[in-house]
């Protein structure tokens, strides 16, 4: 009678206990998800017409994913007679369109040169074609007003790499 409660109570005990599961390989898993992720990415970005390639680091051996960018050099226009007033609220307006671009993912960095030259400044448009960049671009109210132009060329970046 001793021996069948002992026993009864092991299967209960052995019933009651949750299914133990095996320690998964975080590394792998990483990895695994990783390499979803960035075929995800890559997915969406051809889809949206954007330029991608992989490309081998010689020195680590890791593939990064690339995407061409557009960089906008924002130089010195023709009409830049504006009174303080109207250069004022041009500068205003302008850096209205640059956040705007910001915000709706349009351009990824903005921001004037620290010299007086012709070229004052860039912006790199996160843009699927040249001419999408052109047009954001040539949106600019300083640009319309003629205060600056507008050059534009394919800038190819490691998508995601933070600046340092």
């Amino acid at each position: 009678m001793k021996r069948s409660k002992v026993l009864i109570l092991i299967v209960f005990v052995l019933a009651s206990c949750k299914e133990v599961q095996k320690p998964k390989d975080t590394t792998t898993d990483v990895l695994h998800e990783e390499a979803k992720s960035i075929e995800k990415v890559k997915e969406e970005l051809t889809f949206k017409g954007f330029e991608i390639f992989d490309y081998v680091d010689e020195k680590t051996k890791d593939t990064v994913l690339m995407q061409q960018y557009f960089i906008a050099f924002l130089k010195r226009g023709p009409n830049r007679s504006q009174n303080k007033k109207e250069a004022d609220s041009l500068q205003a307006l302008h850096m209205a369109h640059l956040g705007k671009m910001y915000d709706e993912g349009h351009a990824d960095i903005s921001g004037p040169f620290g010299d007086d030259g012709d070229i004052r400044g860039i912006t790199i448009y996160n843009t699927p074609t040249l001419e999408i960049a052109d047009s954001l671009a040539n949106a600019d109210p300083m640009v319309k007003a003629g205060s600056l132009v507008i050059e534009i060329h394919p800038w190819w970046a490691a998508k995601g790499f933070p600046l340092r």
